[in-house]
């Protein structure tokens, strides 16, 4: 059986009283309930996702919060990797001898 761990990749666009008028922060919220603020690591959505794709991240699905004013954004890039599976399990034979699965 196929199994999965899902994370999602968030990123917000926040008016601030910066230079720029505005800041960008991404936030990783990992499969075992963990945030980090992983802005550092690229100032763009697509470092982020090719960096975790280099680690097994697939994306699922992008989706964006239209309820915010402008010019606050936010987008969320739900993201899943397969789960290696566990070995199988020895099974007691009909003999009464330990038999493999799928054998």
């Amino acid at each position: 059986m196929v199994t999965f761990e899902y994370a999602l990749l968030v990123r917000r666009r926040l008016a601030s009283t910066t230079e720029a008028g505005w800041e960008i922060t991404f936030h990783w919220y990992g499969p075992d309930g963990s945030m980090a603020d992983v802005t550092e690591y690229g100032d763009t959505a697509l470092t982020h996702l090719n960096r975790v794709g280099a680690q097994g991240w697939e994306l699922v699905t992008m989706t964006e919060d239209h309820s915010l004013d402008a010019p606050n954004e936010l987008h969320r890039y739900h993201l899943k990797r397969m789960l290696s599976a566990p070995a199988p399990r020895p099974r007691m034979g009909r003999s009464g001898r330990m038999t493999r699965v799928g054998r």
